[in-house]
């Protein structure tokens, strides 16, 4: 790259880097920090602890213990390189053709590969910073299991630069290429469309490797049957089976420098293509996005049947619920992600189906349990990630109207109260059918199936408030795509919190149902819980559910009603 195609990146890169630092050296930065810390050291052990743990129960497995932790981290690899594609494809979309700055940047005097590595490294940014918050406590866990030191660090740095570059550049072409073919601004085609093609490929690989054969090993004829089937989720033709080769290579002391050179080649490769189709067909494919969109308003009988059960809530709260489910419908990249959510709760409850639990024995009974709460924790985190990426934004998407509702004769106790019906309705309606579903088909026992769905209901209830509070405290008016807003700060402390909120719902009720929970293995005699600690589990989950919820939203109520002065602060 030449020195003036240098120059010229490091202008376009500035303004993003000063906008950052504006905002994280503004008023209340330490506090900020702070937070972020507090939460942070609260939600990454969590993580940690598991997988240490994990690692070190395979550790100790002969033979066939490091294969299994060198495919659990291809697996992993292998999830975060379709989330990284998925996200990338989205937020391209933003960064190339949907930035306000881009008539400005395309008029002045800029080199064309300036501005393609600026906004790819632009991309990779907004796309990737969440998944290296997910991977830092994972790969410190292997490095303390497997005594990974200074070098393993290394090995790290250099493997997950090209691994988060080679989706970056292709989600960037495969946007610039389906611009190329929908007319005009038709970003809502555009997204439907990556939601479909993602949802179809999310099926087909989950099918295609059968997970569920893992856990009956009687199925395979032998030990090598068994190898192989192993050998699914790390494909030699893909990057995250690179990168899991390289790290566990560098743990073990056999490192291969051949895959680093399949990575790095690769991203080259991705990034010289990308820069060719950026040159040339950019130009016409921004002029195409920048027509104006079908603007035709339909009332469907959906919309006749909502605005009729809305109607005991009053005029007033009643507009104001109708307007948060206009903005989300007229936002592409809000809905069309219901269709990748459909997907993966069919794919979630047909995954439990296929379980090999036999019924009858003590241990089928202790593992059902299991299964259970693993269910619990599985399905809160799902809700705070949905919680995250459609309630959270639902302030900021407000953006420069908000002004009109602070003017109008609405209270913000009033304003908030809407959102939270908007987002805890359909949060919770979700949780409750993937949990009762579950359970069904588990076979749980009432008292713990009741119990489930106590917690589900409460941690619904708990994440809407916080994604409110939080949304309110770190707003982001100024983002051009709703897809960024969950990816920023206070994104980031929300997930945090609500990762934190499910850890003592799930520890509280594990704590108090321990006795039933060991009853029956070997050595221990069987029994059924006592209704003493049903009750005790009930409460204790009633109590932190409650405190999640009405402390942050009398916070963001609070916050909310000085929204004025919040103003002239910002």
């Amino acid at each position: 790259m030449k020195v003036g195609v240098l120059s010229e990146l490091a202008v376009l890169l500035r303004p993003k880097l000063l906008a950052a630092c504006r905002r994280r050296g503004s008023k209340g930065r330490v506090g900020r920090v702070l937070v972020l810390i507090g939460i942070g050291a609260a939600a990454w052990p969590f993580i940690y602890v598991a997988v240490a743990r994990l690692l070190s129960t395979l550790r100790g497995v002969e033979e066939i213990g490091p294969l299994l932790a060198a495919r659990l981290l291809g697996l992993g690899l292998l999830l975060f390189l379709g989330i990284l594609l998925l996200s990338n494809l989205i937020a391209s979309l933003s960064s190339f053709f949907l930035a306000r700055d881009l008539s400005a940047v395309r008029s002045a005097p800029v080199d064309w590969l300036s501005l393609y590595t600026a906004r790819l490294l632009e991309t990779t940014a907004s796309s990737s910073w969440m998944v290296l918050l997910i991977l830092v406590p994972v790969l410190a866990a292997y490095a303390r299991v497997y005594g990974g030191g200074l070098w393993f660090l290394v090995a790290v740095i250099v493997t997950l630069i090209p691994f988060l570059l080679i989706p970056a550049a292709i989600g960037s072409a495969s946007t610039l290429l389906l611009v190329r073919v929908f007319p005009a601004r038709r970003s809502r085609d555009i997204l439907a469309v990556t939601g479909l093609t993602a949802a179809a490929l999310l099926v087909f690989v989950l099918r295609a490797l059968r997970p569920e054969r893992l856990l009956n090993p009687e199925t395979f004829r032998n030990l090598v049957d068994f190898l192989a089937a192993l050998q699914g989720p790390a494909s030699p033709w893909l990057p995250s089976g690179w990168g899991a080769e390289a790290l566990m290579g560098s743990l073990s002391g056999s490192f291969d420098p051949f895959d680093l050179l399949l990575l790095w080649s690769t991203a080259a490769a991705a990034f010289v293509a990308g820069a060719a189709l950026h040159h040339r067909l950019y130009p016409g494919c921004f002029t195409k996005a920048q027509e104006g969109n079908e603007n035709v308003v339909r009332r469907h009988a959906g919309w006749r049947w909502l605005e009729w059960a809305l109607a005991p809530f009053g005029v007033q709260r009643r507009e104001l619920m109708l307007k948060d489910v206009r903005i989300f419908f007229r936002d592409p990249t809000q809905w069309s992600q219901l269709i990748i959510l459909a997907v993966l709760v069919v794919v979630y409850v047909y995954n439990m189906r296929i379980l090999p639990l036999s019924t009858g024995t003590m241990i089928s009974r202790y593992l059902v349990t299991l299964i259970l709460f693993l269910n619990l924790a599985l399905t809160g985190f799902v809700l705070a990630a949905i919680a995250a990426r459609f309630v959270f934004p639902m302030l900021s998407l407000e953006g420069r109207t908000l002004w009109l509702l602070c003017s109008a004769p609405v209270d913000a106790g009033t304003l908030l109260a809407s959102k939270f019906r908007i987002g805890v309705v359909p949060l919770t309606g979700l949780a409750l059918v993937l949990s009762s579903t579950t359970g069904v088909l588990l076979g749980a026992p009432r008292g713990l199936f009741t119990l489930n769905l106590l917690a589900i209901v409460g941690l619904g209830c708990a994440f809407t408030a916080q994604a409110l509070a939080w949304g309110v405290l770190y707003p982001q008016f100024e983002s051009e795509n709703a897809a960024q807003i969950p990816t920023s700060l206070g994104g980031l402390l929300f997930m945090l919190g609500a990762l934190v909120t499910l850890g003592l719902v799930t520890l509280a009720q594990i704590w108090s149902l321990r006795g039933f929970l060991v009853s029956g293995l070997p050595g221990r005699e069987p029994r059924s819980a006592s209704s003493g600690e049903f009750l005790l589990a009930a409460g204790l989950t009633a109590i932190l559910c409650l405190a999640g919820t009405l402390i942050p939203y009398q916070l963001a109520v609070q916050r909310l009603s000085r929204i004025g002065r919040w103003s002239e602060e910002s």
